[in-house]
């Protein structure tokens, strides 16, 4: 069977308290399953938004989406995740990635490195807050047991060989750094390739002994999309000819393709994520805050299903 659907709001925008509370809970009542950060310079801080996201609401999950495993030393993300997770009454998860704006790290004053010594950084943060957040010894300590999920995104090999190996949630990317354009600058890479990689990962969950149960290889671990446009469009086609700078050297059928891209009404966007949930086991869908109301009504058309 297939693994039912679940959808997050990426929520970018910080006013004041109360607008928060509010459009966390009005997140709520559209049906979104779970509330996200980033962890982008210029976005909130997402321990306290996501501590202050969960007094507000009542059902859905909190999480980061993702963290910049550069910015943080393990053993203060460790205190960090485990006093979130107590304060959320254990509804976070831990979203993680390597880091991909170098403008941010050089705003920060951290080294922004190779991309081999960033994905370093982050096997040896993973390994850490494995090491610290299972310790019964560890304090705070985190309300789920033995912690709160891990959600890993990326791309690379490296990067899915330890998503098969630790995550519970696997988040594909399906962009590359653009060639010539500032580092942190992405371009989607074709469906096929997208394909391709979420083979890889099955393979490499294979590999790891986490496909026990599973009807396919990976199958146990959660697939994530991050879709970065939904909406209506009378004409498909010419909207993606707007948006072809976006994917240099994709054909207008392969962009038509693209779990990145959702155009139509309700049920042609969910008609367009069942077919993504058979194509790439993708099941659980995040849409960036600007979309959040056009997804709404596609959420209500597959809840359940």
């Amino acid at each position: 069977m297939a693994r039912p659907f679940r959808f997050g709001v990426n929520l970018l925008t910080l006013e004041s308290a109360e607008a928060w509370r509010a459009k966390c809970r009005h997140a709520e009542h559209l049906g979104y399953d779970v509330l996200l950060t980033p962890d982008h310079l210029g976005n909130p801080a997402p321990f306290p938004a996501l501590a202050t996201a969960a007094e507000a609401t009542e059902r859905p999950r909190l999480g980061t989406f993702v963290l910049n495993a550069g910015f943080w030393n393990p053993a203060l993300l460790a205190r960090e995740v485990a006093t979130c997770d107590a304060l959320t009454d254990g509804r976070l998860e831990l979203g993680l990635g390597a880091g991909y704006v170098k403008a941010e790290h050089d705003s920060a004053g951290l080294p922004f490195g190779s991309p081999r010594e960033r994905v370093d950084h982050l096997v040896h943060t993973v390994a850490e807050l494995e090491r610290l957040l299972t310790d019964a010894e560890h304090r705070p300590r985190p309300a789920q047991s033995p912690r709160p999920p891990l959600l890993l995104g990326g791309n690379g090999d490296r990067l899915l060989r330890l998503a098969a190996r630790h995550a519970d949630i696997a988040a594909f990317t399906g962009a590359v750094q653009a060639p010539g354009k500032p580092q942190g600058a992405l371009q989607l890479i074709s469906p096929e390739a997208l394909e391709e990689r979420v083979d890889a990962f099955r393979r490499f969950a294979a590999e790891a002994g986490r496909a026990e149960g599973a009807d396919e290889p990976g199958e146990a671990i959660e697939l994530n999309y991050l879709i970065q446009m939904a909406g209506p469009s009378a004409d498909r086609r010419a909207k993606v000819r707007e948006l072809s700078p976006y994917a240099p050297g994709l054909t207008e059928d392969q962009m038509l393709e693209h779990p990145a891209l959702l155009l139509g009404d309700a049920k042609e966007m969910a008609e367009q994520l069942r077919a993504h949930r058979e194509r790439f086991g993708f099941s659980y869908f995040t849409v960036l805050e600007h979309n959040m109301e056009t997804f709404a009504p596609v959420i209500e058309e597959l809840h359940g299903g």
